[in-house]
């Protein structure tokens, strides 16, 4: 199984939002996902409470069989709409994917 974590900082103000609004804005697109993307086994979206410098705004912990899915994830369109928001929204993301044994 792989796992894929993203950990996403927003901005302040972008897409004529604030960033609490595009942060629900974000996990609304992303829980639509599971039982439209196959391949998709586990979807997990959390937004931070306790803000502070080193703190990211969104976490977002999915669970895929195999690399193969991982990638047609990525390219699904559902997934494309939210990296359209995510584009005009985000100011940094870091992401790790693992495969767990």
């Amino acid at each position: 199984m792989i796992r894929h974590v993203v950990l996403l900082k927003l901005h302040e103000h972008a897409d004529g939002a604030d960033k609490l609004t595009n942060a629900r804005r974000v996990k609304e697109l992303l829980e639509i996902m599971p039982g439209k993307v196959e391949g998709l086994l586990r979807l997990e979206v959390g937004i931070n409470e306790l803000p502070g410098p080193q703190a990211y705004d969104v976490i977002i912990n999915c669970d895929f069989p195999n690399w193969a899915t991982l990638e047609y994830y990525r390219d699904h369109p559902l997934h494309r709409d939210v990296m359209a928001l995510l584009n005009r929204v985000r100011s940094d993301r870091a992401v790790v994917d693992w495969e767990i044994k």
